[in-house]
């Protein structure tokens, strides 16, 4: 919105679809099609007048642009453009957070944890949001009042918010060279989302394994890519902190989590999520 002359409302700024496809790079015909498809275009229509774009609706629409060209399909781009309209929360507060996930109120949860992504980035939101939420939940665990199912439902609310906000990324017709999954018998599968959107961020595609992946499973699915891989193995405890059947022809094995107390010999072990994130975005690894 831009202000109007002294007295009068402020005037707020549109544009034709013709204009927001000039200005994104794209056909008109393709806007079209996100607006009958996803609903995503623009939201206010009034009669015997052009459908215009506001402002926000031109930041949605950026934002799947944005998504698309980087490799997210187009209905997973859709949900994740359509957190832009939500407010921008403040940095870090984590009250909000706690309360929802203590009362079970899924849709709040996800709301906030989806907007803090959406405005703040993986890597603030997990640093100034969740690892504190999180810290809270095992100091009410410690004085015994369970908590359990709270943290499983920051778990999966986490996890959930990462995929609206910052959906999986795709290479037609290529293999993305990083491969994320847990050792066998480790079922902490959160850290490795959260690295699989943090590289999406950076226009990174990762395929993530998930929990619990056996080493000779892991080896044979290694075995029939056509290219060889960054593999990220996780371990929370050094009980699960084994390389299993993995060996050298399968790609460049990179170790990350405080399983790996001894790091195996030659390999470096990735420390934090920024560490993370840096390495495997960087074009030498």
């Amino acid at each position: 919105m831009t202000p109007g002359p002294e007295g009068s409302p402020p005037v707020t700024t549109e544009f034709t679809v013709g204009t927001v496809a000039r200005m994104l790079g794209i056909p008109v015909a393709t806007l079209r099609s996100w607006n009958r498809r996803y609903d995503l275009g623009p939201r206010r229509h009034l009669a015997g007048r052009h459908r215009l774009y506001t402002a926000a609706d031109l930041a949605v629409a950026t934002r799947m642009v944005d998504l698309v060209q980087a490799g997210a399909t187009p209905a997973s781009a859709a949900q994740a453009a359509r957190a832009v309209l939500a407010p921008a929360p403040v940095p870090g507060e984590v009250g909000p957070v706690i309360a929802a996930a203590e009362h079970m109120n899924v849709s709040r949860l996800l709301d906030l944890i989806s907007a803090h992504v959406t405005h703040h980035g993986v890597i603030p939101t997990w640093n100034s949001l969740c690892r504190p939420a999180f810290e809270h939940i095992v100091a009410e665990q410690q004085r015994g009042h369970g908590y359990i199912d709270v943290e499983h439902l920051m778990s999966w609310a986490i996890t959930t918010s990462l995929h609206r906000c910052v959906p999986p990324l795709t290479e037609v017709d290529r293999e993305p060279v990083v491969v994320l999954a847990c050792t066998e018998g480790e079922h902490h599968v959160l850290p490795l989302e959260v690295l699989r959107a943090a590289l999406a961020e950076r226009g990174v595609a990762a395929l993530l394994l998930g929990a619990n992946v056996p080493g000779d499973a892991l080896a044979q699915a290694l075995s029939r890519r056509s290219r060889p891989a960054v593999v990220v193995l996780w371990s929370q405890t050094s009980r699960t902190a084994t390389l299993g059947a993995i060996d050298a022809r399968h790609g460049r094995v990179v170790p990350a989590g405080p399983g790996w107390r001894d790091t195996p010999e030659g390999r470096r072990c990735l420390g934090s999520l920024e560490e993370a994130v840096d390495a495997l975005s960087a074009t030498g690894l």
